[in-house]
């Protein structure tokens, strides 16, 4: 079996929502079709697709294995393009959508030193808080801080999201300071729209645990809820580029220091591996390197 051509076709039968559209799109035999799918279900040990007459859908390990199959062909697609591509300077514009905590961390740099060493290229950033439809507003990357993917995009993991409980002294002087995840249900925690808006979860020792959390002000960015912690409004749950400084000077305190707030994951995210920009891939490669020397890695942040 060829391995590589069978994940091409896993990863076309869920994009195409069928076999017979996978089959139309890869310019293959339905048969082929369902004859790769097999042998690749074989191979795993593990069946990828719950499928009937009228419908299908991911099983949990086609879940896993549709974000490593993508992975995989997107890098096998990069090393065909190296050739093609040696020696030519990136040149066009990108569009690109990231939260404002991730733009000021990471992106900001990355883009100035990008710039300066491609003077043909221009970028425009759009700081959204919110999951934009790339297609539909034109967005040629979107950078995430996420567990939950849509399964229809294409996305390139470039490292982890560490996020730490925190409060002012002030506020903890006031409201005194909580000890278990469990005492968080009895603080003004500041929620973040989008994420964790009512459940923080945390691992410990003993496991998982998470709390029921509430307060008086939410936010769709996470900088506004930072800025209100420190001026001892509650407790918010922050990332670590986020609040490092503030911590180091005294001026927020890291609470609940036995368990770890669940780790995102941080996504390149694009439409489709299919006809690639040689700037997006490009700006991809470069982003992906750097972030490597980053406290944001996964072997730095873990």
């Amino acid at each position: 079996m060829d391995r590589l051509t069978a994940l091409q076709v896993f990863v076309a039968v869920v994009e195409r929502g069928s076999l017979s559209a996978a089959a139309e799109w890869l310019d293959m035999s339905r048969a082929m079709v369902s004859r790769y799918l097999a042998e690749l279900e074989e191979w795993m040990g593990a069946r990828l697709l719950h499928r009937t007459t009228r419908r299908q859908s991911l099983t949990a390990t086609g879940e896993e294995a549709l974000q490593r199959a993508r992975g995989m062909l997107a890098l096998g697609e990069e090393m065909a393009q190296l050739a093609n591509h040696e020696g030519e300077a990136p040149r066009g514009q990108l569009r690109i959508t990231c939260s404002y905590s991730l733009a000021h961390a990471v992106l900001m740099d990355a883009v100035h030193e990008y710039l300066a060493r491609w003077p043909g290229t221009a970028i425009e950033i759009l700081q959204l808080d919110r999951t934009v439809n790339l297609v539909e507003e034109g967005i040629d990357l979107a950078l995430r801080i996420t567990n939950d993917l849509d399964p229809n995009l294409v996305a390139r993991r470039l490292g982890v999201c560490r996020s730490v409980v925190c409060a002012s002294p002030a506020y903890l002087q006031q409201q005194g300071t909580p000890q278990q995840v469990a005492d968080l249900s009895r603080h003004n925690c500041l929620t973040y729209t989008y994420f964790g808006k009512s459940l923080w979860q945390f691992r410990g020792a003993e496991g998982p645990e998470s709390v029921a959390v509430s307060g008086n002000l939410s936010a769709n960015q996470s900088n506004l809820l930072l800025h209100n912690t420190l001026l001892g409004g509650g407790i918010s749950l922050q990332p670590v580029w986020s609040v490092a400084d503030y911590l180091e000077r005294g001026e927020l305190v890291a609470l609940l220091s036995d368990y770890e707030p669940v780790q995102l994951g941080i996504y390149a995210v694009y439409a489709t591996r299919k006809q690639m920009s040689p700037l997006l891939r490009s700006f991809l490669d470069f982003l992906v390197t750097r972030l490597n020397d980053e406290r944001w890695s996964d072997q730095k942040a873990g």
